[in-house]
């Protein structure tokens, strides 16, 4: 999943994206509103994580601007003012979820799963096709019972085509939602970690759950 993290305390903001991604999120980061505004233009994102008081665009601004275009992103408020009245107008503005600062960053890990889960076509942790099961709390990957040993990037792109199950996922999806801005793409960098997924997946069954599509990308799914 890819995450934008928009909070203009400095050492937050990096503490956040650490945190996200050795959890094996993909991690945009800005400290602003105006430049999160400008992210949003050119990604596709999994949940916000919105500083109210950011400047030159507030969260507030930055969520009513998303919820004009009818994009229905999960956004996260990460905010010091704690009054109840505060809490009200963030979710009535259609924040999904408000974290009040400090907080513990097992809880916001927690809190994105909730509110990513809640959008999601799987409305539980556990995601499964055939004999292969991935449990997205612990990231745990099993396939007829035996455990199967992921790298943070194999698991996140195993997850992503897992939750996308019967839909043909492109090499540029696949790039905007695995990878940040940081990735310059133009290489097969992609084709090598399915690679690797395919061989930790698939070797040794007889069922195929990975399958190219030749000039489209990839689909999981189960053969007959």
């Amino acid at each position: 999943m890819r995450i934008l993290v928009a909070e203009d305390e400095r050492d937050l903001n990096r503490l956040i994206c650490r945190t996200l991604e050795r959890a094996g999120y993909s991690v945009d980061a800005c400290f602003d509103g105006e430049a999160a505004m400008d992210c949003l233009l050119g990604a596709e994102y999994d949940c916000l994580l919105l500083d109210i008081m950011m400047p030159k665009k507030d969260g507030h601004e930055v969520l009513r601007a998303v919820r004009a275009k009818g994009d229905a992103t999960p956004v996260i408020f990460l905010t010091a003012r704690d009054s109840v009245q505060d809490r009200i107008e963030g979710l009535d503005l259609g924040a999904d979820d408000y974290l009040v600062k400090p907080f513990d960053l097992d809880e916001l890990l927690a809190r994105i799963r909730a509110a990513t889960r809640k959008y999601g076509a799987q409305k539980t942790s556990v995601l499964t096709i055939a004999d292969l099961t991935v449990d997205t709390v612990s990231h745990a990957v099993t396939r007829g019972g035996k455990e199967i040993r992921l790298s943070a990037k194999e698991y996140a792109i195993l997850e992503y085509l897992l939750r996308n199950k019967g839909t043909v996922i492109s090499r540029t999806r696949l790039e905007d939602h695995i990878w940040n801005y940081d990735y310059a793409g133009g290489s097969n960098v992609v084709d090598v970690y399915i690679t690797y997924l395919r061989k930790k997946i698939d070797s040794g069954f007889d069922k195929k759950l990975i399958h190219t599509i030749r000039g489209a990308g990839w689909i999981m799914k189960e053969e007959p």
